[in-house]
């Protein structure tokens, strides 16, 4: 039996167009994913164009080149993070233009990057609100994704916070908000530290560094999780 040969570039923009969706381009709108390039293909079909590709760091790059939405979402799935440079990160984060984009490429690529934790700061402390979006994506899923690094990493973050919820954007707020609930939910330490810096917010003279405090505290302080953080201690 022959293996099926992997698509081309050609190959997947000519399959993405094929599967226009319209309807769906108008519903994502109204969620707040731009319909600029959009052909609203589903997700399900992007990902199994990814992995019909494999990872292939030349072929993400074209099609991240092509400014297409659908086409970025296989870029980002299918690129190596081992073969990903600074250059290229502070590049494609300059085409962060909506939320999606912005979340998935941080989620399934840069997170898992060398230079991840840099970036993350540096693009905390960009305006553009994407970018700066960005920078609190990357603490967040760092905090999920590294099992590895010790609690010292992630106090790093907590001024970036602190600053960052002052924030009034809402995309940007709600990235601040994510990366501190994250941080709160590695361990009972970092739960309690967590707390104290979202109660600390929550005095700040600002109705956007309000509401993240008021968002942080109601899943930090979850029995939920407070009896997960605690289950887990007893194992360790």
């Amino acid at each position: 039996m022959k293996e099926a040969k992997r698509p081309t570039y050609s190959q997947i923009l000519k399959e993405i167009k094929s599967q226009t969706d319209p309807e769906a381009v108008a519903g994502m709108a109204r969620y707040g994913i731009s319909p600029v390039n959009n052909y609203g293909v589903c997700t399900p079909v992007l990902f199994d164009i990814a992995r019909r590709v494999g990872n292939d760091h030349e072929l993400a790059t074209r099609l991240w080149a092509s400014g297409i939405r659908d086409a970025r979402i296989v870029a980002f799935i299918i690129d190596d993070p081992k073969a990903v440079t600074e250059e290229q990160m502070d590049t494609w984060v300059q085409d962060f233009k909506s939320w999606d984009i912005c979340d998935g490429c941080c989620l399934h690529l840069f997170a898992d990057t060398a230079p991840a934790v840099k970036k993350a700061v540096q693009w905390t402390k960009r305006r553009e609100e994407f970018v700066k979006r960005a920078g609190f994506v990357m603490i967040a899923v760092i905090a999920t994704h590294d099992k590895r690094s010790g609690d010292s990493l992630f106090r790093q973050f907590f001024p970036l916070i602190v600053k960052g919820s002052t924030d009034e954007r809402n995309y940007v707020k709600k990235g601040v908000s994510w990366a501190l609930r994250n941080i709160g939910k590695r361990n009972l330490r970092l739960n309690k530290e967590a707390i104290d810096i979202a109660k600390r917010i929550q005095k700040i003279d600002s109705k956007a560094a309000r509401w993240v405090a008021n968002d942080v505290l109601r899943e930090l302080t979850n029995e939920k999780v407070q009896a997960r953080l605690k289950k887990k201690a007893a194992k360790s």
